[in-house]
């Protein structure tokens, strides 16, 4: 049986987060720092990053970010990089970019209930969207994250929602998201980057275009997981480069079928699937520990 969720229960969009880290402030829905839009911001370029000891941080937050399994191997477990989820090397306006989020911390997180800087986000993007563990706050890895952002959000506004910054909103689609309209979309316009298969593809043992799904894809603790936040993402961005060329409906669609496949376990799972869903995934958006085309999943998730 394909699940459709019923309008009613799509009807409300929250990109930022937080039954699972994702995608950096897709939106600041959790937090009451202030979200007034503040006109467009450019970060500088990368030609600008200076040298010295500063500079050499700021690169090599930037090559973490875009080689993080080369480079943070200790604490990633899958196959993912930070610039699967925010395009350009953390800088494409709607792609959840690095010079939106920094300015919205410290920050109060509903998924974990209390006020976090921008250090723990970091950390809980590695323990989710990278089914890995979390670097402490004062390793290397994290210091050079926090630097390339800060460096790249010089100039930006504090504790105020940037245009351009998370996705942008996907209205709730006309009819309820669907599976088998999602597979179609996907073979059509998915495929030749992401695989029939959805796992993705290599060059020289390094993933060019990232598995969607499966033992090498980011855990049921990640953003990415929940509908909404799949959406928001794809229609913003996906056919890569070709961001805003499908409708609102075939970005939701899609969306359904890429999370209803199996990944890596929630790292919260108490050994109780209805038990983790009702602590940790109580939301209409979530697929975890529900039943699609007769598989439950999150009860057999890929390893």
């Amino acid at each position: 049986m394909t699940l459709r969720l019923p309008l009613l229960l799509v009807a409300t969009l929250a990109l930022g987060a937080c039954t699972g880290d994702g995608p950096l402030d897709a939106h600041a829905a959790d937090t009451t720092a202030p979200t007034s839009a503040s006109p467009a911001f450019a970060p500088p370029p990368e030609s600008a990053i200076p040298q010295g000891p500063y500079g050499d941080m700021v690169r090599l937050g930037r090559e973490i970010f875009l080689h993080t399994r080369a480079n943070a191997p200790g604490y990633v477990g899958n196959g993912l990089a930070c610039v699967n989820c925010h395009l350009d090397a953390g800088r494409l306006a709607d792609s959840a970019p690095l010079w939106g989020a920094y300015g919205m911390y410290p920050q109060y997180r509903k998924k974990n209930r209390h006020v976090n800087s921008y250090g723990e986000r970091l950390q809980g993007c590695f323990r989710y969207s990278m089914n890995g563990k979390a670097p402490p706050l004062d390793d290397k890895v994290i210091v050079a994250l926090e630097t390339y952002s800060f460096w790249m959000a010089q100039g930006a506004p504090l504790g105020r929602k940037l245009q351009g910054a998370g996705y942008p909103d996907v209205p709730a689609p006309a009819r309820p998201a669907d599976y088998a309209r999602g597979q179609a979309v996907f073979q059509r316009d998915c495929a030749l980057c992401h695989g029939a298969d959805g796992q993705g593809q290599k060059v020289a043992g390094a993933y060019v275009f990232p598995p969607l799904w499966g033992s090498d894809s980011f855990n049921w603790g990640a953003g990415m997981h929940e509908l909404d936040k799949a959406a928001a993402f794809i229609k913003a961005n996906m056919p890569l480069g070709r961001g805003g060329l499908l409708s609102d409906q075939e970005a939701w669609d899609v969306a359904m079928f890429m999370d209803a496949h199996e990944r890596p376990q929630d790292p919260r799972f108490n050994g109780d699937l209805a038990a983790t869903r009702k602590a940790f995934h109580d939301t209409p958006m979530s697929l975890y520990g529900r039943r699609v085309n007769g598989h439950l999943l999150g009860a057999q998730p890929a390893h």
